[in-house]
């Protein structure tokens, strides 16, 4: 018995032991907690229970030059339906009152917003889709509409909104206005152009908000003002200009789809400062359609063809090696070096002629034979003024993916005998189109060369945060002799030259023409090969005001011509006279009172018929629909209209007697 006691007495010792080494595992954990982890478990509550929100900021526009919206933030709705949250006799009170509401603003008959919204009950559907991409109009209407308007917790609808960019003028300049956001597979942000390149401007900086989660879990403002106010983005103007911009690119869009060409570019830039007023890069798709996928005018580097011979002459002129009168003999146009021939598009050559002509009748032979006979021998002088013009280096355009250039020098892998010659007629090198423009446009404007910009100003509502003025990259490409020389025979290509079927005795223009072999060295051998025809110059040749570039790459050549006058040159002069001939002038006020004799006929017209008397109904067929509204609802009569123009037809005829408050249909064409 006495052995069964302390058996006993052990075994509560044990307890006692195990519960106070318990009792102390358990201060030890809470001092812990308390103490040494207390902050961290402080902070997860706090967490758990307030959070800060970001509050975004409104991102800036972006305007024209001209004051037009080229780019905004608007809100897109999504309408969702919990099905779970009204009341059974809720629901059935409202239901086909909602399905009526919902299909007067969406596309589907009320029969099936009704099905869809019951299997949506039945199923117990919390996020039953209802509409997405809607307007704040639509929006606040649906909103409003019976079951809606009892709110998220008695009616079950669910708002979510989100901020997209819209471009008020279309698909025009599209692809330089560019985008920011988030890549969806990859979380990364991507973009291009403007929106892209000026982001820390037009994005703002967003706020935050501290909020209490509550019931349901709601969550609400701790307190009344935010921990940080959001800053909103500020505005950007770019240099483009609406009507020039139209006019570009239609031009542009029209030759591309006569020449069934595979895409194109062109570039529209003020001469003194380097502002693009306009630029359009449109690519061919599957279905024959053009649309603006690529900056082909900033990133596609590629031989520029004879467009690069202004680069020889104005080379041997500043080296006085030879001068425009030196003449040259085309050799019946073809010239060999190392084997390989060099050849003129005119067969047979252009005989013996002046290195000008030569320029200005685009003759490879002429112009590779001034360029090999005097550098040859020191082939890196001619390198070097190649590197003084600006074109082995990109330009430092704001935007990212600018194409780099690609000139051979002597010593290099690349280089070999016939890397000069080639050279001299626009191959074995490789400039974007928009260097080509820079290169033009500094002869333009007196051999400043200017960095092409597309933005000129950040603002804050009317407030200039900061300006962007002209950069000058060489103050001087050549001296005042080479440069008058050169002007007079660019002025002359298109007075007499390649470039004469663009010749307007009203209205001058200087440039070059360029016709390029691309991919003749491809792996598919000749099937591979096609054209770029290029003309690029400015205008009006004597007071330059803008400089142009175009390019038009793979014209149909089964089909048309390729050469560069008759593909490329079209959409120069198209531009150039619409701009001075459609152009609205700040500088001249019009006369406002000179009369106009089809004005008067037709008021004259109008006036007679509108002040004569009359019960019946007059004859209105050819007379301009706003004039004939005017009339009938004078005598009393509503009015309908079918299209625009003039009247075509009139449901009641004349002569009839008139009815008050009867309605007549016009037809107009």
């Amino acid at each position: 018995m006495a052995v069964d006691d302390k058996h006993i007495s052990y075994r509560i010792y044990l307890v006692a032991v195990f519960i106070f080494l318990m009792a102390i595992a358990i201060v030890v954990k809470l001092t812990n907690i308390q103490w040494v982890q207390g902050d961290h478990y402080r902070q997860l509550a706090k967490q758990r229970t307030v959070r800060n929100f970001v509050i975004p900021a409104n991102k800036g526009n972006i305007y024209s030059a001209d004051g037009s919206l080229l780019a905004t933030s608007i809100p897109n709705y999504e309408i969702r339906f919990d099905a779970k949250a009204p009341k059974t006799e809720t629901f059935e009170k409202y239901v086909k009152a909602l399905s009526d509401s919902l299909a007067t603003v969406l596309d589907r008959p009320a029969g099936y917003y009704e099905q869809e919204l019951r299997r949506a009950r039945a199923n117990k559907n919390r996020y039953y889709l209802v509409a997405r991409k809607l307007s704040y109009t639509e929006y606040v209407k649906i909103k409003g509409f019976p079951l809606f308007n009892l709110g998220a917790f008695k009616g079950g609808i669910i708002i979510e909104q989100e901020t997209v960019r819209k471009h008020p003028i279309g698909k025009i300049a599209e692809r330089t206005i560019g985008y920011d956001r988030i890549d969806p597979a990859t979380g990364i942000e991507v973009g291009k152009g403007i929106e892209w390149a000026f982001k820390s401007y037009l994005n703002g900086k967003d706020g935050k908000i501290l909020k209490q989660k509550i019931a349901k879990g709601q969550w609400k403002p701790i307190r009344d003002v935010n921990e940080v106010d959001p800053i909103d983005g500020y505005d950007v103007i770019s240099t483009i200009d609406v009507f020039i911009q139209d006019i570009a690119h239609h031009a542009l869009l029209k030759q591309l789809e006569e020449y069934e060409a595979d895409h194109g570019c062109v570039v529209v830039m003020e001469t003194e400062t380097g502002y693009v007023k306009a630029i359009s890069n449109l690519g061919r798709g599957e279905d024959g359609t053009y649309t603006e996928t690529t900056n082909y005018a900033v990133a596609e580097s590629h031989e520029p063809g004879s467009t690069f011979k202004l680069v020889d002459l104005m080379a041997i002129l500043e080296d006085k090696v030879a001068d425009t009168s030196t003449v040259y003999d085309s050799h019946g146009g073809v010239v060999k070096y190392y084997g390989r021939s060099v050849r003129d598009s005119h067969n047979g050559g252009y005989g013996k002629v002046s290195l000008a002509r030569g320029f200005e009748l685009s003759s490879n032979t002429v112009m590779v034979q001034a360029v090999y006979d005097n550098y040859k021998n020191n082939p890196s002088k001619f390198v070097d003024h190649i590197k003084s013009f600006g074109l082995d280096k990109p330009l430092g355009l704001h935007f990212k993916g600018e194409g780099r250039p690609i000139i051979p020098q002597p010593g290099e892998k690349r280089w070999s005998g016939i890397s000069l010659p080639w050279m001299a007629f626009g191959y074995s090198v490789s400039v974007t189109p928009m260097q080509t423009l820079a290169f033009y446009n500094s002869v333009a404007n007196n051999g400043v060369m200017v960095r092409p910009q597309f933005v000129s100003e950040i603002k804050e509502w009317n407030k200039t945060i900061k300006k962007f003025d002209t950069e000058v990259i060489n103050p001087k490409v050549c001296s005042e002799e080479t440069l008058k020389k050169v002007k007079a025979v660019l002025q002359n290509v298109v007075k007499k030259g390649t470039g004469s079927k663009l010749y307007s005795k009203d209205f001058s223009m200087a440039g070059k023409t360029g016709t390029a072999q691309m991919n003749y060295g491809g792996k598919e051998g000749k099937s591979a090969l096609y054209y770029a025809s290029s003309f690029v110059g400015y205008f009006p040749a004597d007071h330059p005001k803008y400089s142009c570039i175009v390019v038009v790459h793979k014209p149909n050549t089964a089909k048309n011509n390729y050469y560069g006058a008759d593909v490329a040159g079209p959409v120069f002069k198209r531009i150039a006279q619409k701009i001075f001939t459609d152009a609205p002038s700040t500088n001249k006020i019009k006369q406002l009172d000179s009369r106009i004799p089809k004005q008067e006929i037709s008021y004259a017209k109008f006036d007679k018929v509108s002040n004569t008397k009359t019960n019946v109904i007059p004859n209105l067929k050819g007379m301009p629909g706003m004039d004939a509204i005017a009339l009938l609802e004078n005598l009393g009569l509503k009015v309908k209209v079918n299209g625009i123009g003039k009247v075509k037809n009139q449901s009641i005829q004349a002569g009839q007697n008139i009815s008050k408050n009867a309605t007549i249909v016009l037809e107009l064409s």
